[in-house]
């Protein structure tokens, strides 16, 4: 499933992390909708998880394979293929819009949360 993560640092250089529930967090991250580009959607899926606008500042990496497959709750299983941006936060106030980030919050990167994809840690950097 081709989507995309953004890596968003606040101005103390902590990475901003959404927790949707159950025991991992996540980059705030989604599918690449039909018609738009990888800029278009993380710009999108910032926005729609934590209320941010956000400018991208460059792709920090491409991930994909057998270790990002993901088992939902109901039992359907993808496999992403992940294009990572890192992205500037141009305006907007923290919040949830669309009601998938349970919780928002940064954390820096040596205490940052178990995360349900196995990103690198280099693009965190």
């Amino acid at each position: 499933m081709p989507s995309v993560a953004a890596v968003i640092k606040n101005e103390q250089g902590e990475i901003l992390f959404q927790y949707p529930g159950g025991e991992y967090w996540s980059l705030p991250a989604g599918a690449i909708e039909p018609g738009e580009t990888p800029e278009e959607a993380v710009v999108r899926e910032v926005w729609e998880e934590t209320g941010l606008k956000v400018q991208v500042k460059k792709q920090k990496g491409v991930f994909g394979g057998e270790r990002f497959r993901h088992i939902y709750p109901n039992g359907d299983q993808v496999e992403y293929i992940v294009v990572v941006f890192e992205c500037e936060i141009t305006s907007g106030k923290l919040k949830s819009i669309d009601g998938e980030s349970l919780k928002l919050q940064y954390f820096s990167f040596s205490e940052k949360p178990t995360l349900a994809l196995p990103y690198p840690d280099n693009i965190f950097l």
